[in-house]
């Protein structure tokens, strides 16, 4: 059933409405930190316009008459193949934050990765989700120089009952998103990392021609990670480890060698290398060369069920939404966040019956046809 935001100044009915209508809601500060890319945003652009090339080849004649959307990510049922990716400082969008993220996941049965830098804790977060005991929340971590408090992080997420570690590994340092720069972005005063803040008094501060973000990051986080380093991280928690931000397939064997029961194949939502590729576009190398020895999932520039079944049809078991889900949330709570979801999954819903496919598993390349160079 379609949830709506009881808005009577405009109903929005996809995705793009919903960005267009969250910039009523937000500063100037929050919108650009939420929506900006690193340097010239070449990368943020072609998370887009990779799933606009390629095009659908429907089959005709086929009972599509009852749909099935269901899989399973690591074992754990999902009723969409869709994950809400770990995104900072949620309550600058509303003031439920991830509460109101993880509760309207948990509710579509869709899965919720924690941000490290959320900004509502880890234990909130999991007490919004017990009363859906077969709900997908996986913590993401970044490793910082204080291992102590990299490992304190663990171990509040496995007892707070998180069902895997998602590593980020593409920011050794952060991107220099030059907006955040301009506007010296900082939290709130009212807003800190709730989990850091708790531990050992880390927090987002004001700099002077600097993002706060961008000095954080230089001064925390351990830029002398190694794929060493996942034997450690593994050997103090027995969560599965996903690791996020692989875009190369050498990378993604390495992956396997090490451990990883999942990849997350993105490039940070285009916040981090500038001119690097498209997420779509390094998907069917990575799926190819771990040939089903690790589960694949696809993170950037979803904005519409056509753009989860072509996914799908290029092996990804899921894929994960980010900023959509912000706009959601900045409209309308945890109401919002749960018809951006609701929107999403009627559309792939559609798709599907449109390209021949009564479930996820007719979904295959033979429905794609990529531009002819």
């Amino acid at each position: 059933m379609t949830v709506v935001p009881n808005d009577d100044r405009f109903q929005p009915i996809n995705l793009f409405e919903y960005e267009k209508l969250a910039k009523q809601y937000l500063s100037q500060m929050t919108l650009d930190y939420y929506s900006s890319g690193a340097w010239d945003e070449i990368t943020l652009r072609d998370n887009r316009i990779a799933f606009e090339r390629i095009k659908l080849r429907p089959r005709i004649l086929v009972d599509v008459s009852d749909r099935h959307l269901n899989t399973s990510i690591l074992g754990q049922p999902l009723q969409l193949p869709l994950l809400i990716a770990p995104m900072a400082f949620q309550c600058l969008a509303h003031p439920d934050g991830e509460i109101a993220t993880a509760s309207a996941a948990a509710s579509a049965g869709v899965g919720m990765v924690l941000s490290t830098m959320a900004t509502k804790n880890i234990e909130e977060v999991a007490s919004a989700c017990e009363q859906f005991p077969d709900s997908l929340c996986w913590f993401q971590l970044y490793i910082h120089k204080d291992r102590g408090l990299t490992r304190a992080l663990v171990e509040k997420a496995y007892k707070a009952g998180y069902k895997a570690l998602c590593l980020t590994v593409d920011a050794p340092v952060l991107g220099q998103r030059e907006k955040d720069r301009r506007n010296e972005f900082a939290l709130p005063q009212d807003l800190h990392l709730a989990n850091l803040a708790t531990i050992s008094g880390l927090d987002i501060s004001h700099e002077k021609g600097e993002s706060g973000l961008f000095t954080y990051f230089a001064q925390q986080l351990n830029s002398a990670v190694t794929w060493r380093d996942l034997e450690w991280l593994q050997s103090i928690s027995p969560l599965p480890l996903v690791l996020k931000g692989i875009l190369r397939s050498d990378d993604a064997l390495q992956a396997v060698e090490y451990g990883a029961k999942a990849i997350i194949v993105s490039n940070h939502g285009g916040r981090q290398l500038d001119g690097a590729i498209a997420s779509l576009d390094a998907l069917d190398e990575i799926v190819l060369a771990v040939n089903g020895r690790v589960e694949v999932l696809l993170d950037g520039g979803i904005r519409r069920g056509t753009d989860i079944l072509k996914a799908l049809a290029l092996g990804a078991k899921a894929v994960l939404i980010g900023r959509p889900i912000l706009w959601g949330l900045a409209v309308a709570g945890q109401v919002g966040v749960s018809h951006v979801i609701s929107l999403l999954q009627d559309e792939l819903n559609l798709a599907m019956a449109l390209t021949g496919c009564a479930k996820l598993e007719d979904i295959d390349p033979s429905l794609l046809m990529f531009p002819r160079l």
